[in-house]
């Protein structure tokens, strides 16, 4: 390994001029601050504001949690309250029958596109891994059958989202507000179970070698696909 360069400072170096070389911007830290959220409330007890959507604990030691900005030390019931207030008209199914662990990565890009609701088709257990604590803002149902979910859904109908013989390309289908986009397992897809409770299937344009994509990059493309058709983007914030 060879001696790092001497005419170019490290970034840490307080003493390197301003119009100096310096090292890529990436080192050492690439993503940022190194630490995630806000720490105790400035001022102590004293200067906490008056909300009650702030939780106590939250303002006395800091909030870390992966929320935007706008929900630093709200509670748990407050966030989700308010979330309640302004969801999108889609719901998002995943089949759970042999514990796939992109399911977590699903409900974590449900919460992100803030679908209706999130339900888990199959076993009852999923693993949360993926979804980095995101169910807690979210509601997740559990159905044991394909159709019970359409039962649940109660008039939404259930598009199919697999490259399945026949399937109309969803590049060119016309998403309706109100829609139950359904996910298989990764590698089988559908079952034929869940294909006969479809309105329809729908497949994604692939133009390379692969057989299929991903499950969980396949449900967050079909969901920002509902986002670009019927989302308000006028009051969209990425903080």
């Amino acid at each position: 390994m060879s001696a790092p360069d001497p005419e170019i400072p490290p970034v840490s170096d307080p003493e390197a001029p301003d119009d100096g070389p310096r090292r890529a911007p990436y080192d050492p830290m690439p993503h940022g601050r190194p630490e995630v959220g806000v720490g105790p409330w400035p001022g102590g007890r004293d200067a906490w504001p008056d909300d009650d959507r702030l939780d106590p604990d939250l303002l006395e030691h800091g909030d870390r949690r992966n929320v935007v900005d706008r929900y630093r030390y709200w509670s748990l019931e407050a966030i989700r309250a308010d979330l309640d207030t302004r969801r999108h008209d889609f719901h998002v199914a995943i089949e759970n029958w042999q514990h796939d662990f992109n399911i977590g990565t699903i409900v974590r890009t449900a919460n992100a596109f803030l679908a209706a609701e999130v339900h888990i088709v199959g076993q009852r257990r999923w693993n949360r891994r993926g979804a980095m604590v995101t169910d807690r803002y979210q509601h997740v149902r559990h159905h044991a059958t394909p159709a019970d979910l359409v039962a649940a859904l109660d008039g939404v109908p259930v598009w199919g989202i697999d490259n399945l013989p026949g399937a109309t390309p969803l590049e060119t289908a016309v998403l309706p507000r109100r829609v139950c986009l359904l996910f298989g397992q990764e590698g089988p897809g559908l079952s034929d179970d869940a294909r006969a409770a479809c309105a329809g299937t729908f497949s994604i344009a692939q133009f390379g070698s692969t057989r299929s994509i991903n499950a969980a990059a396949a449900a967050a493309i079909a969901m920002h696909a509902w986002v670009r058709a019927h989302a308000d983007l006028g009051g969209f914030s990425s903080s």
